[in-house]
């Protein structure tokens, strides 16, 4: 199953960018994310709740180049997926960020889910918190400016805010 969604956001592409890489701070705008813990540059461990189930996995960065894209893979844990976001500079203080996912579901609950389109809607949902929080505060809680290339998970040089 494939997930695509995308919204513009009234922030420029480097402040849109730059939110995205703060993985610790999806709680505000996830709303099935209850914690991710950022183990290293291009590995996080993610805690979720979905219809009432908590759910636990770990996800590595394949490839991360600044105001672009950011994309991972899941690498252990309750559920498997991959995905990317990436951002579209529309004009000097407006980015488009699209958001694309690939998972089949595994259990009961995830059929289910998928079935009447919960990932999607989840998925908008979550975009349109993102806009609400970036839009809200005018400027990124921090950012990591480094680059990992496809395929060799090696993480380049970070500039922190």
């Amino acid at each position: 199953m494939q997930i695509v969604e995308t919204i513009d956001v009234d922030v420029p592409v480097t402040t849109a960018y730059n939110q995205w890489t703060q993985f610790e701070s999806f709680p505000h705008f996830l709303q099935e994310v209850e914690s991710i813990t950022q183990i290293d540059d291009t590995h996080n461990h993610w805690k979720v709740k979905i219809g009432g189930f908590e759910r636990e996995f770990d996800t590595e960065i394949t490839e991360q180049h600044p105001d672009e894209r950011v994309a991972w893979k899941s690498v252990g844990g309750d559920t498997e997926h991959a995905g990317v976001v990436t951002f579209h500079r529309l004009d000097e203080a407006k980015t488009r960020v699209t958001v694309q996912i690939d998972w089949e579901p595994g259990d009961l609950l995830e059929k289910v889910g998928a079935a009447v389109h919960a990932p999607q809607h989840a998925v908008k949902k979550d975009l349109d918190n993102f806009k609400e929080f970036i839009e809200g505060r005018g400027a990124e809680t921090g950012a990591w400016r480094g680059d990992v290339e496809a395929g060799t998970g090696d993480a380049g040089t970070a500039r922190g805010l």
